[in-house]
C-alpha cells in the first residue's frame, strides 16, 4: 500500500534562501536541492520566479499592494452605493415637501 503524501507548503524566506545559495555559484542545482530535501525541479521555479520578481520581497509587497487596491476599489463600490441610496432618499424626501 502506498503512503499518502502531503503536499508541504514552504515559506517566502525559504525559498529566498534556497534561490541564494543556488545563486552563490558555489554549488549546482542538485546538490542544493538535495541538501534541503527538495526536487530540483521546485528550486528551478524558485530561480526562476525570483529572477523574473527581483527577490522575494518585492513579490511579498506587490502582492500587497494588490490587496489592498482590491480591498479600496470594494470599499470604493459600497461608498457609490451608499451614495446613490442617499440621493434617491433626498429626491424622494424632496418631493414630499414641495
Amino acid at each position: 500500500m502506498t503512503e499518502k503524501r502531503t503536499r508541504r507548503r514552504f515559506t517566502a524566506e525559504f525559498k529566498a534562501q534556497a534561490v541564494k545559495r543556488l545563486l552563490d555559484g558555489s554549488r549546482g542545482l542538485a546538490e542544493v536541492a538535495t541538501e534541503l530535501g527538495v526536487s530540483t525541479g521546485q528550486l528551478s521555479t524558485w530561480r526562476i520566479e525570483h529572477l523574473a520578481a527581483g527577490s522575494a520581497e518585492a513579490l511579498a509587497a506587490r502582492k500587497a499592494e494588490e490587496a489592498e487596491t482590491l480591498r479600496l476599489k470594494r470599499e470604493n463600490k459600497r461608498l457609490e452605493e451608499e451614495n446613490l441610496i442617499l440621493r434617491k432618499a433626498a429626491a424622494f424626501f424632496a418631493r414630499g415637501i414641495a
